[in-house]
């Protein structure tokens, strides 16, 4: 993987917030391309319980300061970035006051999804886009990881589709089992069709849970990877289905060549 840039989204990062199958592999991925001599930059939520004095987060200035619209709505976006201990690895945290500044991640102490999660993830989508076109830092590759950058091929695919320093990027999709019940805000698909995508690209999210969200991601990727063993039956069985490339699941101690053999000969090929 020397010198391909690769860029991971994630919703979940060790060592910022705890050990889950997306937060080790958002950094066991990297960290193996990063050993390859590959150019990694990682993309995650700056959720309001990581702690920014112990992980020393500090704000980008020139990155931050411009104003992402979401339903109809001016938010400001603000960027931090903090680098792994001993890795020689940045990650860039999206940030907002408004969608990110209570401090848990994405339910309330109760185990209730937040009324406002759809526009966190839309959020979460044109936030890592944008400042990576403030880099100027075109990927070879964009890895996804987890329900909340879920929309992240979409918008790529189609709000994006015209920008020039994506037009040779591959889009994977790793999809895992960590769920949620129920679904998120009902209006979600209307806060989408105000950015002006395409009604069939969006009708999965007339009811936006989990599964759907998955199948968004899938159908705008050009590449899956099964993130878990076992998956969801519908998503299993979808996964099934599709004409492109697919990586099926393996452990964390056994990914690395499945991984790299995939990127550099599949992907990168497709």
């Amino acid at each position: 993987m020397k010198d391909k840039r690769i860029l991971y989204v994630s919703s979940e990062v060790v060592p910022y917030l705890p050990e889950t199958e997306i937060s080790s592999m958002s950094f066991e991925a990297p960290r193996m391309v990063n050993k390859q001599g590959g150019q990694i930059r990682i993309f995650m939520p700056r959720f309001g319980n990581i702690n920014e004095r112990r992980h020393q987060l500090h704000e980008v200035i020139r990155l931050s300061g411009i104003n992402l619209i979401i339903n109809d709505l001016d938010m400001p976006l603000i960027i931090k970035v903090a680098s792994i201990p001993k890795e020689r690895i940045q990650v860039y945290f999206i940030d907002n006051e408004e969608y990110f500044k209570r401090k848990a991640t994405l339910t309330d102490e109760d185990g209730k999804l937040f009324s406002d999660n759809d526009e966190r993830a839309i959020f979460f989508a044109k936030g890592v886009i944008e400042t990576v076109k403030k880099l100027n830092w075109a990927p070879d590759i964009i890895h996804v990881n987890g329900w909340l950058a879920s929309l992240l091929p979409l918008y790529l695919k189609e709000f994006y589709k015209t920008e020039p320093l994506f037009t040779e990027s591959k889009i994977v999709t790793s999809v895992y089992n960590q769920t949620f019940e129920g679904s998120l805000n009902k209006n979600m698909i209307e806060k989408v069709k105000f950015d002006g995508l395409a009604d069939d690209a969006i009708k999965p999210l007339e009811k936006p849970d989990y599964i759907n969200l998955m199948k968004i991601a899938i159908d705008n990727s050009d590449a899956i990877i099964r993130g878990s063993e076992v998956l969801p039956k519908e998503l299993d069985t979808y996964i099934d289905d599709v004409t492109k490339p697919v990586l099926d699941f393996y452990p964390i101690e056994e990914f690395a060549d499945p991984y790299t053999e995939f990127y550099k000969d599949t992907v990168l090929n497709s």
